[in-house]
């Protein structure tokens, strides 16, 4: 690549004078059933994925649907909930660099850790801002659809921080309120219908203030009910594991069989 910053590219002529081994015809039409059967299983993990990433929401509105008879209670009263760490501010206590959650990790009903920041935070700012196992973690804002999304906390990396872009909502201990049911909540059309009525929407972006979240009205179902679900999630989340780990093979076969192929090895 040619150029400078933003604006590299790979020069035209590169691309022209690209050598490409041209295998006969029929050696070609080999070397591609053998990538396509490949991928053919690769897919069917995808579909079997994208089945799973569905069932949750799919339990949640059959084992706890919109007419049913539960008590509803704003967040405020079930839950605390707070803002996260800013980046840039001045400070001038000693710190020290730690890892930190932003938007980027935040999914819906999943982190993704494969690129954590860190920030330079002093003692008190770990102790306020550090989160803890079974703590909802929130967008305040992004795509209307996507508008509070987030997932639970299960200590993915033992010190981390929240920036101030991310809620922190953890469920008080006297409170019958399991922090999974509450993500699925959050993730219901009940919770989604709320975040777009109270959201303040620009060119395409939304967004949720501290107010907005603290009201959010809870339903709140027998802990009872609420545990069967949550069995129900974990059986589903551990088969989910199975099959992307079954993927990454998956995709390390297709990588090696390609490798292969292009070097005449298939």
């Amino acid at each position: 690549m040619t150029g400078s910053g933003g604006q590299r590219r790979v020069p035209a002529s590169f691309i022209k004078e690209l050598r490409i081994p041209l295998p006969p015809l029929d050696e070609q039409r080999r070397i591609a059933a053998i990538l396509d059967q490949a991928d053919a299983i690769r897919a069917k993990r995808h579909q079997t994925l994208n089945h799973l990433e569905s069932l949750p929401a799919a339990i949640f509105l059959k084992n706890f649907h919109e007419d049913s008879h539960d008590e509803y209670t704003p967040l405020s009263n079930l839950a605390d909930i707070a803002s996260g760490i800013t980046k840039g501010r001045r400070t001038s206590d000693p710190t020290r660099p730690v890892p930190y959650l932003a938007v980027y990790n935040v999914q819906a009903g999943h982190l993704k850790m494969d690129f954590v920041k860190t920030i330079n935070a002093t003692t008190e700012e770990i102790d306020r801002y550090s989160l803890h196992s079974g703590d909802l973690v929130l967008t305040e804002g992004g795509d209307p659809d996507k508008l509070g999304r987030g997932t639970v906390w299960r200590d993915e990396l033992p010190l981390c921080l929240h920036q101030n872009h991310i809620f922190r909502v953890r469920v008080r201990p006297d409170i019958p309120l399991h922090s999974d049911f509450l993500s699925a909540f959050m993730a219901s059309s009940t919770a989604r219908k709320y975040f777009l009525r109270a959201a303040k929407q620009t060119t395409g972006i939304a967004s949720i203030n501290m107010r907005q979240l603290r009201a959010l009205p809870v339903r709140l179902p027998p802990i009872t009910l609420q545990k069967l679900f949550v069995d129900e999630l974990n059986k589903i989340n551990a088969q989910r594991s199975r099959v992307e780990a079954a993927l990454a093979c998956d995709d390390e076969l297709f990588a090696s069989l390609q490798s292969r192929a292009f070097k005449g090895e298939l």
